[in-house]
């Protein structure tokens, strides 16, 4: 047996960090403050100088390796700071969901145990409306300026970090140390948390980078829409400041005006966010000038094949298609076109997406079995690998793993390049006479109506068939269609036993708190009569 010489260093944030701040001082992080405000900027080297101030000011307040600071904060430079003093200190990120009910947030601070938090003054009446609650906390850091009476005593970030210098002496933190939690948005039941460990977010981070995935690179500049407090902004934010990539923060102002404002002011390459974004932008700027984009990421949820042709005619802007979640840190899989199409490549973007290299998936039936790579099986997709959380944060939750494989709760194909289909959340599958129905492929064919905005499609009780499809519809502004209309829309297009009875238009579909469509919501609308329903 030969034994390895090579070097064996841990693998931190704290390199990240150290590494961007130096060899790439000059890259910067651009924050918007508004229609009416200049955009603030700040190098590398400044910010990593902040850094500095903000570890020992923490350092001061009580904060001590493994000690968990929750950030209820804005995409802005100063949650970058946060991103990264709090880790490479030893104390450990926890990104708060500003979108949660408020039970729910306060669970979620209680249950991490979170010992400071930092929160913008913009949206501090949030966190006020659950301070009573919270049994660990013993100090509010608040940035900016804003109503904070409800929060108690609280101190103030720019003053804390000018008591301080440069200069801060990191530890040397084991790889396999939590560096950042972030818990899911809780559709059923309470949420559950998810540590990332440094050497986890280090691997991840260089995955993002690769020119298979999101080929961040120091000549990007990307607009990052998706929230910090989301599966760290997928990733991104530690990537780019490791390769030198540009950022540009848009803060609270996520409208389709502000959005078109920033793209034009700054002129990002990259940008990500979810469906619901684009879809905004598209709608209401449609003459915005995305021309410096080369490419928009965007998860969540399926993506209409709709949406993607719009965006490459009206804007000559490429979506990309990608999937993940909270536990999967969270990027598994992108719909790059790969070298061996030769057809439509739309046949392959509209896919959820290939298997990065680095992660192992499979799809498995109901009773555990694995299934082939064939495309035509359909199964629940698991996965595993070096950023796949292999436990929640003290919740044992057995029935979520399988055999060292996290069971997803997608349902899907694979086909044998490596290509998954997801055709319906386990929880959301509509099986109608024994046969299941796609609520994904519904929604997405009938999104690409030009009168339909959204559309989502839940299971609701049938008498005869136990289950069948209710179809519920936001049209455009100055769009119309009828019930009749769009069911001879989906004839040619799904198979016939596919097509809902039952049909409702409403005003907006409910969201969840990272953006997705509430069909727990919608189910519960139903059940209680609350939605006008035509059937046919």
């Amino acid at each position: 047996m030969i034994t390895s010489t090579m070097q064996a260093d841990d693998l931190s944030i704290t390199h990240i960090f150290q590494h961007g701040r130096k060899i790439h001082a000059d890259s910067e992080i651009l924050t918007y403050n508004g229609p009416d405000e200049p955009i603030h900027s700040m190098t590398f080297a400044e910010i990593g100088d902040r850094v500095d101030q903000l570890a020992a000011a923490l350092s001061k307040l009580g904060v001590n390796v493994g000690d968990r600071v929750g950030t209820f904060m804005w995409n802005n430079h100063r949650h970058m700071e946060a991103y990264l003093a709090i880790p490479c200190m030893g104390a450990v990120l926890h990104t708060l969901n500003i979108r949660l009910f408020p039970e729910q947030l306060a669970y979620v601070i209680n249950h991490a145990e979170d010992k400071v938090i930092i929160v913008d003054a913009s949206i501090a009446p949030l966190l006020a409306k659950v301070r009573e609650q919270l049994t660990t906390v013993e100090h509010i850091i608040v940035c900016g300026e804003g109503d904070t009476s409800g929060l108690g005593a609280t101190v103030d970030y720019e003053e804390l970090l000018a008591a301080e210098e440069p200069g801060y002496d990191y530890p040397i933190v084991d790889e396999r140390s939590a560096a950042a939690m972030c818990y899911t948005s809780g559709t059923t039941g309470n949420p559950k948390g998810v540590a990332y460990s440094h050497r986890s977010t280090w691997i991840h981070s260089l995955a993002v980078t690769s020119s298979q995935t999101l080929s961040v690179n120091e000549d990007e500049r990307i607009l990052l829409i998706v929230p910090q407090f989301h599966a760290n902004a997928w990733g991104m934010p530690y990537a780019a400041w490791w390769v030198g990539c540009d950022l540009v923060m848009p803060q609270q102002f996520l409208q389709a005006g502000p959005v078109a404002d920033i793209i034009e002011a700054t002129r990002p390459t990259i940008s990500g966010a979810v469906p619901t974004v684009l879809a905004d932008l598209l709608h209401n700027r449609p003459d915005a000038d995305l021309s410096s984009i080369r490419y928009i990421v965007c998860g969540g949820s399926a993506v209409p094949r709709s949406l993607m042709e719009s965006y490459d005619e009206v804007f000559d802007t490429e979506v990309v298609q990608a999937w993940g979640m909270t536990e999967t840190s969270p990027l598994g899989a992108i719909a790059r076109v790969p070298r061996t199409n030769s057809g439509d490549p739309f046949d392959y973007r509209v896919k959820t997406g290939r298997v990065l290299p680095g992660v192992e998936i499979r799809i498995c039936a109901d009773d555990g079995s694995v299934l082939p790579w064939d495309g035509d099986a359909v199964g629940e997709i698991e996965i595993r690998g070096p950023w796949i959380t292999g436990a929640y944060y003290l919740d044992p939750t057995e029935e979520k793993f399988h055999d060292g494989w996290l069971r997803t709760g997608d349902v899907g194909a694979i086909d044998k390049e490596g290509f998954i289909q997801i055709t319906d959340r386990a929880k959301d599958v509509i099986k109608s006479g024994g046969e299941w129905i796609s609520s994904v492929d519904l929604e997405n064919e009938l999104m690409g109506h030009p009168a339909v905005r959204e559309a989502a499609v839940v299971g609701v009780p049938d008498d005869r068939w136990d289950e069948r499809p209710l179809a519920c519809i936001v049209l455009n502004e100055d769009g119309s269609a009828t019930v009749d209309d769009l069911s001879a829309y989906l004839t040619d297009r799904v198979a016939k036993w596919w097509l809902p009875e039952r049909w409702t238009f409403i005003d907006e579909i409910p969201k969840t708190s990272v953006g997705k469509f509430s069909k727990k919501d919608l189910r519960a609308s139903y059940a209680s009569g609350e939605l006008e329903v035509e059937t046919i």
